[in-house]
């Protein structure tokens, strides 16, 4: 199996020792081969968030280790690891610079990983963020020097993932990206998701509480429920699968899981 992501019996509980501790994730383990698509799906509360948390460092997990293309990066500081993970999130203005231009923007994030100023972006790099841009069809291709705060809630997003991919990470995160545009928006947005993660081969997650979604992107589905994986999807099974089926699938597993840990507390 080539190098990509694993996690392996992650553990994270908050506010331990008090009436309110809360296991958010419970001996999670998951691996997702280089170039491998996963949606990810689960209720409110059941720590799809705080896997990606985890995984962008934003703390340190109570036990178990995570591994990125065969590195441990486990006690790795967060900015080490955002050099090599990309992230997106619902808002389309979080992790992007309002008042810099899409070019400013875009330079920033592509000469991030050789630690250069953004600055240093060159006539050359122009014309391939223009070419990148114009692929997209939403001209964005003509408003290179305008602020990222004025484009559009579609056009910011698409302007974010380009920034998210353009130095070519080992792992993308995305984070209900399309969950705050308009249909059309989320539309092209997410035929741009497709497109890019196929194109650079980027390991990818993908959080969405849309099962049509999560069944139409990648080519695996895993649903979450009290900081597990109680469902993990692909192939033929995932082909056959509806938004029905996978409801009462998940609903199956997950009260099967609840069963199994009120035993393990007896």
């Amino acid at each position: 199996m080539s190098a990509g992501l694993e996690i392996i019996n992650l553990t994270k509980r908050f506010e331990r020792g008090t009436p309110n501790e809360k296991t958010a994730l419970d001996s999670l383990c998951l691996t997702v081969p280089a170039g491998e698509f996963v949606t990810v799906l689960g209720s409110n509360g059941a720590g799809k968030s705080t896997l990606f948390n985890a995984i962008l460092g934003k703390f340190r997990p109570d036990h178990g280790r995570i591994i990125l293309d065969g590195e441990d990066i486990t006690a790795m500081r967060d900015y080490r690891r955002a050099l090599n993970i990309g992230c997106l999130y619902q808002d389309p203005m979080r992790g992007t610079a309002p008042h810099m231009t899409i070019e400013e923007n875009l330079a920033l994030a592509y000469t991030r990983k050789a630690g250069r100023s953004f600055f240093a972006v060159n006539k050359k790099d122009s014309a391939r963020f223009r070419e990148l841009l114009s692929s997209f069809g939403m001209g964005l291709e003509d408003r290179m020097k305008t602020p990222m705060g004025l484009l559009s809630g579609g056009q910011r997003q698409a302007a974010s993932l380009l920034m998210s991919t353009i130095a070519e990470p080992k792992l993308l995160l995305l984070d209900e990206h399309t969950a705050a545009l308009d249909p059309e928006a989320a539309r092209k947005v997410l035929g741009i998701t497709k497109r890019i993660v196929s194109e650079q081969r980027i390991t990818t997650l993908m959080i969405t509480h849309d099962m049509g979604m999560a069944l139409s992107c990648g080519s695996r589905t895993i649903m979450m429920d009290s900081g597990r994986i109680v469902l993990d999807i692909s192939g033929a099974e995932r082909d056959a699968a509806t938004p029905a089926s996978l409801a009462a699938m998940f609903s199956e597993r997950a009260h099967e899981g609840l069963s199994d840990r009120t035993m393990l507390s007896m």
